[in-house]
């Protein structure tokens, strides 16, 4: 997609996925475009290009080193609060971008999909969207998680109106609702759960995103504008990781070791 993967990043490659654990499923919010350019006198609109490199370079990445499932937070519902100007620029890099990178993605056998509420994208936008999704939809290797006009707020809106009109219709009864049930009503029903989150240009919130899904999600937050998000970032995102312990409501003494590398000493702290 982005680059010609080099021996070293090969070997980097090769060396993670046999060492332990790869996250089945990791969450980006990709976070500090416009910070990026303001740092080096540019308009906004340069970081949201630099950005869209970025990601093209990342989604390869992921399902080259092995993730099933990769969620980009790429358009909040709150976004559409900006100036106009910008909300039409970054409307027009999704077009383009959508339109340049579907042969990319059947090359390279990855599933487009996306979460949120199409219908409030302009309407070319959601033309080409739909093509993307439905000539990408018997790909294999990874599924790529657009969230466009997307809200954790909104998603579970959405999810409560439709459980209701059932309950009103009486096809579901409410002492039948619980968590699965619930989840059968997300953007994310045929998904697992992130196992990781990873936050750029270093702000310690998660933005209304996922809400339901990152209840026991690890979070890694980098000090790292997204333009300048590399390989490399992802790589050491995956080692640490692979440090946590992931009890999910257990005691230590409860969970087994993971399946790969048993102590993180097996592993350097850094894979560069």
């Amino acid at each position: 997609m982005a680059r010609k993967k080099t021996r070293s990043d090969e070997a980097l490659q090769k060396e993670l996925k046999k060492s332990g654990e790869i996250p089945k499923h990791i969450a980006i919010i990709m976070d500090g475009n416009g910070r990026w350019a303001k740092k080096r006198g540019l308009p906004r609109v340069a970081g949201h290009k630099k950005g869209v490199d970025v990601v093209r370079d990342i989604v390869e990445a992921c399902a080259q080193i092995g993730v099933d499932y990769l969620t980009l937070y790429t358009f909040s519902t709150e976004n559409w609060k900006r100036p106009k100007d910008e909300v039409s620029t970054l409307m027009r890099l999704l077009l383009n971008s959508l339109k340049e990178r579907l042969n990319e993605l059947n090359e390279n056998d990855i599933k487009l999909n996306c979460i949120g509420d199409m219908h409030s994208l302009p309407r070319d936008v959601q033309r080409q969207l739909k093509e993307d999704i439905e000539r990408t939809k018997n790909n294999k290797r990874m599924t790529l998680n657009l969230a466009l006009s997307y809200s954790g707020r909104w998603e579970l809106v959405e999810a409560i109106k439709s459980i209701s009109k059932k309950v009103l219709e009486n096809k579901i009864d409410p002492d039948e609702i619980d968590e699965n049930l619930i989840k059968q009503y997300l953007t994310t029903k045929d998904m697992p759960d992130p196992d990781l989150l990873i936050r750029t240009s270093g702000e310690f919130r998660v933005s209304n995103f996922l809400l339901w899904q990152i209840a026991y999600t690890e979070f890694v937050i980098l000090d790292v504008l997204w333009p300048d998000f590399t390989r490399e970032h992802l790589y050491n995102s995956v080692i640490e990781y692979r440090k946590r312990e992931r009890r999910f409501g257990k005691v230590s003494e409860q969970i087994q070791n993971r399946k790969g590398i048993k102590n993180v000493q097996d592993f350097p702290a850094e894979i560069v």
